[in-house]
């Protein structure tokens, strides 16, 4: 989950106080976030944290909705919202994170329908043109409250929406029988959700298949459809930070991040890269390192910002920046004990993954080789 620790929230106006109030604002929401539970605002020192949030800020700016409305976007410092959380002593949730596939029957009005991913050809938020359905209002106030707890979720292709039988196995929760079906998104765990509607009220039962969460059926209710689906979202997400976050105790005074870097064919190529890496100026250490095949992986302890070490490496053209695949190893075993176990256990590192490409020879560019990167140098070949 890259966008963790940015958030937009609205304003007032761009006053000196309109702007001290969004910062808190937005700190609030991040803390929430990245400790995996709203628990944390009660903790001694918050309003502390929350009063002084624009020391924590990376960026910002303020632009005007498309209803008329401000709103101020943040990127606020890995490093130091996580040392914040550590301070009021907080747990702090990682960026490596499950993925859930939910199977979502919703029943309303007598007839019950499939929540499914945005058809094709629709944007993130499942425009197309079409009339909004109730299936369509329910994904989007899922997808809604998932982006505020930084929970990733996956919903059924489209095309499974009139498949009268999945929506019946999903009603009986019937997991056996949801792990085989064909086309189904890659995910880390199932969630099989019945949502009904009694009187005023809406209400969510559940299972979870895989993770070993599956602990029998769990509900929540709500006067709305957003309601239910923040409570739904916040249950899941809870549920997972107990698991994974990592205790106020063990996040370090360095950070750290695991770089995968794919491409290293020789002994010759492993000790180049790790010179390299040591070499630049926010790196502290380089050190746990692992080698699959062509890969490998190895953790990092730097000083600053991790955006900052990504301008520094990109100095280097032998370092190829790549996006992770849709489904990675597990990076060095670098949690706490107790946090995960199995081929979970990335989902219990604080630490985020970097995934490059080596190429030994590297590129010419013409023109200045740095340029926010201060006073960073290239490193030798």
């Amino acid at each position: 989950m890259p966008d963790l620790y940015s958030v937009d929230v609205p304003v007032e106006g761009t006053s000196t106080g309109d702007l001290a109030a969004g910062y808190a604002e937005g700190l609030r929401r991040v803390l929430v976030r990245v400790s995996g539970s709203r628990d944390v605002l009660a903790n001694e020192g918050i309003d502390g944290l929350l009063g002084n949030a624009e020391s924590l800020l990376l960026s910002y700016q303020v632009v005007r909705g498309d209803d008329g409305q401000d709103r101020l976007k943040m990127s606020f410092g890995a490093v130091g919202v996580n040392q914040a959380l550590a301070s009021v002593n907080a747990p702090v949730w990682g960026a490596n994170r499950p993925l859930t596939l939910a199977w979502v029957a919703v029943e309303d009005g007598g007839s019950r329908q499939l929540v499914t991913g945005a058809p094709g050809g629709a944007d993130p938020a499942g425009n197309t043109g079409a009339p909004v359905t109730s299936a369509d209002s329910w994904r989007q106030a899922l997808q809604s409250a998932a982006r505020v707890r930084g929970l990733p979720v996956a919903f059924p292709p489209a095309a499974m929406s009139e498949d009268r039988n999945l929506l019946s196995e999903i009603w009986g929760q019937f997991a056996d029988r949801l792990r085989t079906v064909d086309g189904a998104p890659e995910h880390d765990a199932m969630a099989l959700v019945r949502v009904s509607r009694s009187g005023g009220q809406w209400r969510a039962g559940w299972v979870f298949d895989g993770m070993s969460m599956n602990d029998g059926e769990s509900t929540v209710t709500a006067d709305s459809r957003d309601g239910l689906a923040q409570a739904l979202i916040d249950r899941w997400a809870d549920r997972y930070a107990q698991r994974y976050a990592v205790a106020a105790g063990d996040v370090g005074d360095l950070p750290k991040v695991d770089i995968v870097i794919d491409g290293v064919q020789s002994v010759a190529d492993y000790g180049k890269a790790v010179s390299l890496l040591d070499a630049l100026t926010p790196v502290k250490s380089v050190g746990a390192s692992r080698v699959h095949g062509n890969t490998l992986t190895l953790q990092v302890a730097f000083s600053g910002e991790l955006e900052q070490l990504k301008r520094y490496m990109a100095l280097d053209t032998r370092f190829v920046p790549q996006e992770a695949p849709a489904a990675e190893p597990a990076p060095v075993p670098s949690a706490p004990e107790g946090t995960g176990t199995g081929d979970d256990s990335a989902f219990g590192s604080l630490y985020p993954v970097l995934h490059y490409r080596w190429q030994a020879a590297p590129t010419v560019t013409a023109g200045p080789a740095a340029d926010d990167a201060g006073d960073a140098r290239q490193a030798q070949p």
